[in-house]
């Protein structure tokens, strides 16, 4: 089967459509649900965005893959473009399919049908980010989505409370499962390998937004690790958009449960000195203590906007609209001091 190779238009596959000039340019950092929640949200907003997606996932149908044929793990990104889909008959329909799982007793059981299409795109031109654009013409995906880095990525976590009769001993966790399911408390993670190669197009995305939003998602494994690739947190502090910090809901049982909502900023801060914030966006609801949010938030040198952002239904889920309308607001708002060579950012790089 012969395919074009080169740089595919990102374009609905029925009704195509350019990128609307005047909207704001945007990048969204994450992986896994919380990604796809910001992505439901900054879809209403704009058709000039760009998902960079972590690929350090390990286990399930992306972990079989990823040992199998030596790819990338295919289901957050696989996620991302589910996210990216418009709400028409093709869109929904596309959706569904890249998010059907098989059912069987074979060695298709619990695979995602979408994570076989990238696979197959991927052999088939070898080129991740050609194959993402593929399936994101298919889709009439209202945006694009790129792997964080060219290979695949491990995490490894320093974990607290794992030996028996001593709190303080740390335990090295190394696999974004064994991370995000430990029975611990993790003080600090990083990658291997440490200095993995991105992808050009993720540092030009970067490099000419309008707005960068980390968060929500997982704040150990999908959020945090962006900051750990030397290239993308280098581009990241030297960008003139501006940064968005998007808290979570909840905290999450083994990365993060009983944090606060200022020690997601504290540990952000510590794991990426050199990173500048300008807004930290967070429900009201998930804010045990508004003035110590307030205060770190000073401390960052960031505009904090509190908005009733969840779905209302008692799970720890964003509603997309209600999160659209905070975006939206805080976009707006005021421009804050100039990025660049005017304005250094914080501590080392």
């Amino acid at each position: 089967m012969n395919l074009p190779t080169g740089p595919i238009p990102v374009t609905g596959a029925l009704s195509p459509r350019s990128p609307s000039s005047d909207a704001p340019a945007v990048v969204a950092l994450g992986g896994g649900h919380g990604l796809s929640a910001s992505l439901s949200a900054l879809r209403h907003l704009t058709d000039r965005l760009t998902a960079v997606v972590t690929v350090a996932d390990d286990g399930g149908s992306s972990g079989r893959l990823r040992r199998e044929l030596g790819v990338l793990p295919p289901g957050d990104l696989r996620m991302a473009l589910s996210a990216l889909c418009d709400d028409s008959e093709w869109g929904r329909t596309w959706r569904d399919v890249l998010q059907h799982r098989f059912d069987s007793g074979g060695g298709l059981h619990q695979h995602a049908t979408g994570n076989l299409l990238i696979a197959t795109l991927w052999e088939l031109l070898g080129d991740e980010v050609t194959g993402l654009d593929w399936v994101a013409r298919l889709l009439g995906a209202r945006g694009r989505v790129l792997p964080m880095a060219a290979v695949p990525l491990d995490i490894e976590a320093d974990v607290l409370g794992l030996v028996p009769g001593d709190g303080t001993a740390v335990t090295a966790v190394r696999g974004q499962v064994a991370v995000a399911s430990t029975t611990g408390r993790v003080s600090g993670v990083r990658l291997v390998p440490p200095d993995p190669p991105v992808p050009a197009e993720v540092l030009h995305a970067v490099r000419t937004a309008d707005w960068v939003v980390l968060g929500p998602g997982s704040w150990f494994t999908s959020v945090l690790p962006h900051l750990l690739v030397p290239a993308l947190a280098q581009a990241l502090c030297e960008t003139r958009a501006r940064v968005c910090v998007t808290l979570n809901l909840a905290g999450q049982p083994g990365e993060t449960d009983g944090f606060s909502a200022e020690e997601h900023l504290e540990v952000l801060a510590a794991h990426a000195p050199g990173l500048r914030v300008d807004a930290v966006l967070a429900d009201p609801v998930a804010v045990a203590d508004p003035a110590a949010l307030a205060l770190v938030t000073d401390g960052l040198g960031a505009r904090l906007l509190l908005r009733p952002v969840a779905l209302g239904d008692g799970t720890a889920r964003h509603d997309a609209l209600l999160l659209a309308a905070a975006y939206r607001d805080l976009f707006a708002g005021p421009p804050g001091p100039a990025r660049g060579a005017a304005s250094a950012p914080r501590g080392g790089p």
